[in-house]
């Protein structure tokens, strides 16, 4: 099954409580929240308190995605927060597989991220020892930027060898997913699909959802 995963940090900040409302309503899959350090990527968003927060707030599974240097320091933090999916960048753990075996440890599920700039083939050594692949299909660090179209082989070539290996992995894509474009990434082969401002930036959360669902 496919899934809806708003990133929840673009929204309303102010009026969060009335954001989270208003994608339970549309039936979102997941919930997507982004933390950022401002070392790893170019921009601050928030620590596990607000994953703390949104938890208290909703039974939708949450969604993290720790785009932070050495996240192995914070991730019994972000899984005792309520972190369902806990996600880290290739780029940014050294001890990938240790942090990965952490994640699991804590019963949360792990998953790996790639930049766009990262091979697919990076991924080879840890595939078999996480439920997930985000791939990023704009560079990390801000919202509204447009959607990476090369992304389309990676996310293509990736379902080709969780296939061949006959894994039950999933493959998110985060970054310029709009209901425009939401189609071409299904078809590559994506399961979890981000977006931000292609459903914050519109004037109904439910019509979007239900067109991006349509579309795929």
């Amino acid at each position: 099954m496919k899934k809806i995963a708003p990133s929840i940090l673009s929204g309303n900040l102010l009026n969060l409580a009335d954001e989270i409302k208003l994608i339970e309503e549309a039936e979102a899959d997941l919930i997507h929240i982004d933390i950022m350090d401002g070392i790893f990527v170019p921009n601050i968003t928030a620590g596990w308190d607000i994953v703390e927060a949104i938890k208290s707030l909703t039974d939708i599974p949450l969604d993290v995605h720790l785009m932070i240097d050495r996240p192995e320091r914070y991730i019994e933090q972000f899984v005792k927060s309520g972190a369902d999916i806990l996600t880290v960048h290739f780029e940014g753990s050294v001890h990938l597989h240790r942090t990965v075996e952490k994640i699991r440890e804590l019963e949360a599920s792990p998953g790996v991220a790639i930049n766009p700039g990262t091979p697919i083939d990076f991924l080879s050594e840890i595939l078999n020892y996480i439920d997930l692949v985000l791939i990023m299909s704009v560079n990390p660090g801000f919202s509204g930027q447009d959607f990476i179209y090369s992304s389309l082989f990676k996310i293509e070539k990736m379902r080709k060898i969780i296939r061949r290996r006959e894994l039950e992995t999933l493959i998110e894509v985060d970054g310029g997913i709009k209901a425009l474009n939401i189609a071409d990434i299904a078809n590559s082969g994506a399961d979890i699909f981000v977006s931000g401002s292609g459903i914050f930036k519109t004037d109904n959360y439910l019509e979007t959802i239900n067109e991006m669902r349509e579309r795929i």
